[in-house]
Protein backbone atom coordinates (compact mmCIF):
# COMPACT_ATOMS: atom_id res chain seq x y z
CA UNK A 1 0.00 0.00 0.00
CA UNK A 2 1.37 3.74 -1.09
CA UNK A 3 2.14 5.97 1.57
CA UNK A 4 -1.08 8.20 3.30
CA UNK A 5 -0.73 11.73 1.49
CA UNK A 6 -0.21 14.34 4.08
CA UNK A 7 -1.87 18.23 3.39
CA UNK A 8 -0.72 21.23 4.88
CA UNK A 9 -2.39 24.84 4.87
CA UNK A 10 -0.33 27.82 4.89
CA UNK A 11 -0.76 31.86 5.07
CA UNK A 12 0.29 35.17 5.43
CA UNK A 13 0.79 36.25 8.67
CA UNK A 14 -1.24 39.51 7.33
CA UNK A 15 -5.00 38.33 8.65
CA UNK A 16 -6.38 39.29 11.94
CA UNK A 17 -5.48 37.65 14.76
CA UNK A 18 -9.14 35.62 15.07
CA UNK A 19 -9.04 34.68 11.70
CA UNK A 20 -6.12 32.11 12.61
CA UNK A 21 -8.02 30.82 15.09
CA UNK A 22 -11.11 30.17 13.11
CA UNK A 23 -9.08 29.18 10.14
CA UNK A 24 -6.86 26.56 12.09
CA UNK A 25 -9.99 25.02 13.95
CA UNK A 26 -11.68 24.37 10.35
CA UNK A 27 -8.64 22.75 8.57
CA UNK A 28 -7.89 20.35 11.60
CA UNK A 29 -12.06 19.39 11.63
CA UNK A 30 -11.39 19.34 7.67
CA UNK A 31 -8.32 16.25 7.96
CA UNK A 32 -5.44 19.18 7.34
CA UNK A 33 -2.34 17.37 8.65
CA UNK A 34 -0.11 21.03 9.27
CA UNK A 35 -1.10 24.34 9.72
CA UNK A 36 1.82 26.71 9.00
CA UNK A 37 2.03 30.41 9.10
CA UNK A 38 4.75 32.90 7.52
CA UNK A 39 6.91 35.75 9.63
CA UNK A 40 7.56 38.08 6.61
CA UNK A 41 9.15 41.44 8.26
CA UNK A 42 6.98 44.39 9.12
CA UNK A 43 3.32 42.27 9.48
CA UNK A 44 2.53 40.13 12.36
CA UNK A 45 4.21 37.88 14.33
CA UNK A 46 3.96 33.98 13.93
CA UNK A 47 5.22 32.32 16.81
CA UNK A 48 2.14 35.02 18.78
CA UNK A 49 0.09 34.04 15.70
CA UNK A 50 0.53 29.97 16.45
CA UNK A 51 0.45 30.44 20.49
CA UNK A 52 -2.97 31.20 20.31
CA UNK A 53 -3.82 29.02 17.42
CA UNK A 54 -2.15 26.08 19.38
CA UNK A 55 -4.30 26.70 22.53
CA UNK A 56 -7.32 26.50 20.23
CA UNK A 57 -6.63 23.61 19.08
CA UNK A 58 -5.66 19.53 19.75
CA UNK A 59 -3.97 17.59 16.77
CA UNK A 60 -2.92 19.61 13.62
CA UNK A 61 0.80 20.49 13.22
CA UNK A 62 1.87 23.24 13.84
CA UNK A 63 4.61 25.59 11.83
CA UNK A 64 6.77 28.99 11.43
CA UNK A 65 7.47 29.46 7.38
CA UNK A 66 10.04 30.77 7.84
CA UNK A 67 12.17 32.12 10.54
CA UNK A 68 15.47 33.04 9.56
CA UNK A 69 19.03 33.48 10.85
CA UNK A 70 19.68 37.28 10.28
CA UNK A 71 16.22 38.76 11.50
CA UNK A 72 16.09 36.20 14.60
CA UNK A 73 19.20 34.85 15.85
CA UNK A 74 19.32 30.99 16.29
CA UNK A 75 19.48 30.74 19.68
CA UNK A 76 16.29 33.02 19.79
CA UNK A 77 14.87 30.60 17.51
CA UNK A 78 15.64 27.51 19.22
CA UNK A 79 14.02 29.11 21.96
CA UNK A 80 10.64 29.69 19.87
CA UNK A 81 10.73 26.51 19.25
CA UNK A 82 10.61 24.49 22.52
CA UNK A 83 8.51 26.52 23.79
CA UNK A 84 5.84 26.39 21.11
CA UNK A 85 6.50 22.75 21.44
CA UNK A 86 5.93 22.74 24.94
CA UNK A 87 2.74 24.99 24.55
CA UNK A 88 1.27 23.11 21.71
CA UNK A 89 2.34 19.19 23.29
CA UNK A 90 5.32 19.03 20.85
CA UNK A 91 2.87 19.98 17.50
CA UNK A 92 5.59 22.56 16.38
CA UNK A 93 7.19 22.17 13.15
CA UNK A 94 10.15 24.85 12.61
CA UNK A 95 10.24 26.16 9.38
CA UNK A 96 13.38 27.81 8.96
CA UNK A 97 15.51 30.00 5.49
CA UNK A 98 17.73 32.50 4.73
CA UNK A 99 15.10 34.65 3.49
CA UNK A 100 14.71 37.03 0.76
CA UNK A 101 17.89 39.27 0.35
CA UNK A 102 15.16 42.26 -0.26
CA UNK A 103 13.68 42.07 2.73
CA UNK A 104 16.75 41.37 5.27
CA UNK A 105 17.75 44.18 3.31
CA UNK A 106 15.00 46.41 4.43
CA UNK A 107 16.79 46.56 8.06
CA UNK A 108 20.64 47.30 6.98
CA UNK A 109 21.17 43.64 8.20
CA UNK A 110 24.04 42.11 5.30
CA UNK A 111 22.37 38.76 3.34
CA UNK A 112 26.00 37.26 3.65
CA UNK A 113 27.18 33.28 3.53
CA UNK A 114 22.97 31.96 2.96
CA UNK A 115 24.12 28.20 3.11
CA UNK A 116 26.02 28.47 5.70
CA UNK A 117 24.05 30.51 7.93
CA UNK A 118 21.17 27.28 7.12
CA UNK A 119 23.34 24.61 7.76
CA UNK A 120 24.92 26.30 10.57
CA UNK A 121 21.83 27.55 12.33
CA UNK A 122 20.29 24.14 11.98
CA UNK A 123 23.20 22.41 13.62
CA UNK A 124 23.13 24.85 16.99
CA UNK A 125 19.66 24.48 17.04
CA UNK A 126 19.30 20.86 17.04
CA UNK A 127 22.40 20.72 19.99
CA UNK A 128 20.63 23.18 21.74
CA UNK A 129 16.86 21.77 21.73
CA UNK A 130 18.88 17.82 22.27
CA UNK A 131 20.72 19.70 25.57
CA UNK A 132 23.76 20.40 24.57
CA UNK A 133 26.26 22.86 24.49
CA UNK A 134 26.42 24.52 20.71
CA UNK A 135 29.42 26.38 20.63
CA UNK A 136 30.51 26.70 16.78
CA UNK A 137 33.58 28.17 15.71
CA UNK A 138 31.82 28.71 11.39
CA UNK A 139 31.54 30.31 9.06
CA UNK A 140 28.75 32.39 10.22
CA UNK A 141 27.76 32.00 13.44
CA UNK A 142 30.66 32.47 16.37
CA UNK A 143 29.28 30.93 19.45
CA UNK A 144 31.15 29.81 22.61
CA UNK A 145 30.51 26.82 25.17
CA UNK A 146 28.42 29.02 27.16
CA UNK A 147 25.81 28.67 24.11
CA UNK A 148 22.87 26.15 25.48
CA UNK A 149 19.57 26.05 26.81
CA UNK A 150 18.65 26.72 30.17
CA UNK A 151 16.01 24.48 30.51
CA UNK A 152 14.63 20.92 28.93
CA UNK A 153 13.03 21.31 25.54
CA UNK A 154 10.27 18.53 25.04
CA UNK A 155 11.88 17.20 22.18
CA UNK A 156 14.75 17.82 18.98
CA UNK A 157 11.74 19.81 17.15
CA UNK A 158 11.61 18.59 13.38
CA UNK A 159 13.56 21.79 11.05
CA UNK A 160 12.25 22.20 7.47
CA UNK A 161 13.82 24.38 5.24
CA UNK A 162 12.08 26.65 2.60
CA UNK A 163 14.72 26.82 0.23
CA UNK A 164 14.33 28.19 -3.87
CA UNK A 165 17.32 28.07 -5.20
CA UNK A 166 19.08 24.64 -6.03
CA UNK A 167 22.30 25.05 -4.00
CA UNK A 168 19.55 25.33 -0.84
CA UNK A 169 17.27 22.70 -2.05
CA UNK A 170 19.93 20.41 -2.16
CA UNK A 171 21.08 21.30 1.26
CA UNK A 172 17.62 20.89 2.27
CA UNK A 173 18.12 16.88 1.18
CA UNK A 174 20.76 16.58 2.88
CA UNK A 175 20.28 17.84 6.25
CA UNK A 176 16.62 18.84 7.32
CA UNK A 177 13.63 16.63 8.30
CA UNK A 178 11.39 18.62 5.69
CA UNK A 179 11.69 21.10 3.05
CA UNK A 180 9.21 23.74 1.82
CA UNK A 181 9.93 24.74 -1.49
CA UNK A 182 7.73 27.27 -3.32
CA UNK A 183 6.36 25.32 -6.37
CA UNK A 184 5.81 28.34 -9.14
CA UNK A 185 3.91 26.42 -11.06
CA UNK A 186 3.21 23.38 -9.82
CA UNK A 187 4.79 21.25 -12.52
CA UNK A 188 7.82 22.83 -10.77
CA UNK A 189 7.84 19.99 -8.87
CA UNK A 190 9.80 17.95 -10.71
CA UNK A 191 12.96 19.92 -10.71
CA UNK A 192 12.43 19.96 -7.20
CA UNK A 193 12.48 16.56 -6.64
CA UNK A 194 15.44 16.17 -8.77
CA UNK A 195 17.56 18.47 -6.18
CA UNK A 196 16.30 17.34 -3.34
CA UNK A 197 17.13 13.56 -4.35
CA UNK A 198 20.82 15.04 -4.89
CA UNK A 199 21.29 16.49 -1.96
CA UNK A 200 19.91 12.86 -0.23
CA UNK A 201 23.06 11.12 -1.55
CA UNK A 202 24.78 12.80 1.47
CA UNK A 203 21.99 12.88 4.12
CA UNK A 204 22.22 10.94 7.19
CA UNK A 205 20.38 7.94 7.41
CA UNK A 206 19.57 8.90 11.25
CA UNK A 207 17.32 11.93 9.83
CA UNK A 208 14.55 9.55 8.47
CA UNK A 209 13.11 10.01 5.46
CA UNK A 210 12.68 14.17 4.05
CA UNK A 211 8.94 15.07 4.30
CA UNK A 212 8.54 16.82 0.79
CA UNK A 213 6.04 19.49 1.23
CA UNK A 214 4.77 20.38 -2.20
CA UNK A 215 3.83 23.81 -1.37
CA UNK A 216 1.47 25.69 -4.66
CA UNK A 217 -0.24 28.95 -4.04
CA UNK A 218 -3.64 28.37 -4.53
CA UNK A 219 -6.63 31.15 -5.03
CA UNK A 220 -10.21 29.19 -4.78
CA UNK A 221 -13.74 30.71 -5.27
CA UNK A 222 -16.38 30.07 -7.84
CA UNK A 223 -15.92 34.10 -8.75
CA UNK A 224 -12.94 33.76 -10.89
CA UNK A 225 -12.79 37.41 -11.21
CA UNK A 226 -12.31 37.83 -7.82
CA UNK A 227 -9.98 34.35 -7.33
CA UNK A 228 -7.52 36.33 -9.77
CA UNK A 229 -7.30 39.36 -8.27
CA UNK A 230 -6.64 37.22 -4.84
CA UNK A 231 -3.36 35.41 -6.57
CA UNK A 232 -2.25 38.46 -8.08
CA UNK A 233 -2.14 40.59 -5.12
CA UNK A 234 0.23 38.27 -3.78
CA UNK A 235 2.33 38.15 -7.02
CA UNK A 236 2.49 41.77 -7.09
CA UNK A 237 4.22 42.16 -3.72
CA UNK A 238 6.34 38.87 -4.02
CA UNK A 239 7.44 38.28 -7.58
CA UNK A 240 10.43 40.95 -7.27
CA UNK A 241 11.41 38.18 -4.53
CA UNK A 242 11.12 35.10 -6.65
CA UNK A 243 14.91 32.96 -7.12
CA UNK A 244 16.56 32.63 -10.61
CA UNK A 245 15.31 28.94 -10.71
CA UNK A 246 11.16 30.20 -10.63
CA UNK A 247 11.43 32.73 -13.22
CA UNK A 248 13.29 30.80 -15.42
CA UNK A 249 10.64 27.72 -15.43
CA UNK A 250 8.01 30.96 -15.91
CA UNK A 251 10.34 32.13 -18.54
CA UNK A 252 10.49 35.67 -16.68
CA UNK A 253 12.68 38.26 -15.17
CA UNK A 254 13.33 40.15 -12.64
CA UNK A 255 12.75 42.90 -14.70
CA UNK A 256 9.29 42.04 -15.79
CA UNK A 257 8.27 42.79 -12.13
CA UNK A 258 10.38 46.04 -11.78
CA UNK A 259 7.69 48.05 -12.69
CA UNK A 260 4.97 45.79 -10.58
CA UNK A 261 7.47 46.37 -7.66
CA UNK A 262 7.98 49.83 -8.27
CA UNK A 263 3.92 50.68 -7.87
CA UNK A 264 3.73 48.67 -4.53
CA UNK A 265 6.64 50.19 -2.54
CA UNK A 266 6.67 53.95 -3.93
CA UNK A 267 3.21 54.12 -4.69
CA UNK A 268 1.47 51.73 -2.51
CA UNK A 269 -1.28 51.14 -4.74
CA UNK A 270 -1.98 47.54 -4.95
CA UNK A 271 -5.17 47.95 -7.28
CA UNK A 272 -2.52 49.47 -10.07
CA UNK A 273 -0.02 46.69 -9.17
CA UNK A 274 -2.84 44.11 -9.66
CA UNK A 275 -3.66 45.10 -12.98
CA UNK A 276 0.33 44.95 -14.17
CA UNK A 277 0.41 41.08 -13.38
CA UNK A 278 -0.41 39.36 -16.60
CA UNK A 279 -1.20 36.21 -17.67
CA UNK A 280 2.42 34.93 -17.84
CA UNK A 281 2.92 35.84 -13.92
CA UNK A 282 -0.55 34.04 -13.02
CA UNK A 283 0.91 30.75 -14.08
CA UNK A 284 2.74 30.71 -10.15
CA UNK A 285 -0.53 29.38 -8.56
CA UNK A 286 -3.80 27.58 -9.41
CA UNK A 287 -7.04 30.25 -9.39
CA UNK A 288 -10.67 29.04 -9.67
CA UNK A 289 -12.48 25.81 -8.29
CA UNK A 290 -11.30 22.61 -6.86
CA UNK A 291 -12.10 20.97 -10.51
CA UNK A 292 -9.32 22.88 -11.90
CA UNK A 293 -6.84 22.44 -9.26
CA UNK A 294 -7.20 18.68 -9.39
CA UNK A 295 -6.02 17.71 -12.31
CA UNK A 296 -2.89 19.89 -11.30
CA UNK A 297 -2.18 17.83 -8.43
CA UNK A 298 -3.07 14.40 -10.21
CA UNK A 299 0.25 14.65 -12.08
CA UNK A 300 2.25 15.41 -8.67
CA UNK A 301 0.91 12.44 -6.85
CA UNK A 302 1.34 9.90 -9.41
CA UNK A 303 5.30 10.70 -9.78
CA UNK A 304 5.45 10.22 -5.78
CA UNK A 305 4.41 13.42 -4.07
CA UNK A 306 3.26 12.70 -0.67
CA UNK A 307 2.49 16.02 0.84
CA UNK A 308 0.37 18.29 -0.85
CA UNK A 309 0.75 21.88 0.78
CA UNK A 310 -2.04 24.78 0.05
CA UNK A 311 -0.85 28.10 0.31
CA UNK A 312 -1.84 32.09 -0.08
CA UNK A 313 -3.67 33.75 -1.39
CA UNK A 314 -6.12 30.68 -1.42
CA UNK A 315 -9.00 32.78 -2.28
CA UNK A 316 -10.95 36.17 -1.60
CA UNK A 317 -12.33 34.21 1.44
CA UNK A 318 -10.01 31.96 2.76
CA UNK A 319 -12.46 30.07 5.19
CA UNK A 320 -15.01 29.30 2.36
CA UNK A 321 -11.45 28.38 0.57
CA UNK A 322 -10.42 25.71 3.58
CA UNK A 323 -14.34 23.99 3.34
CA UNK A 324 -13.77 23.55 -0.28
CA UNK A 325 -10.51 21.72 0.11
CA UNK A 326 -11.51 19.81 3.04
CA UNK A 327 -14.86 18.74 0.90
CA UNK A 328 -13.80 18.15 -2.49
CA UNK A 329 -9.63 17.72 -2.60
CA UNK A 330 -8.41 16.15 0.47
CA UNK A 331 -10.89 13.63 0.37
CA UNK A 332 -10.35 13.12 -3.37
CA UNK A 333 -6.74 12.08 -2.72
CA UNK A 334 -7.26 10.42 0.54
CA UNK A 335 -9.57 7.76 -1.73
CA UNK A 336 -6.45 7.29 -3.92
Amino acid sequence: MSEPIRFSLRLNNDLPLGDYVELARTAEASGFDQFWVSNDLFIKSSPVILAAVATATTRIGLGTCILNPYTIDPSEIAMIAATLDELSGSRFHLGLAAGARDFVNWVGIEHRAPLAAVRESVSVIRKLLAGEKAGLDGKYLKWTDEAYLRFEAPRVTPIYIGALGPKMLRLTGEIADGALPLLFPPEHYFTVRDLLAEGARDRDAALGELDFAACIWVSLSPDRDAARRALAEKIAYYGSALSPLILERLELTRKDFAEIERVVVQERNMDKACALVDDRMLRIGVTGEPRELIPRLEALVEAGARHLSFGPPLGPDPLEAVKLLGREVLPYFRRG
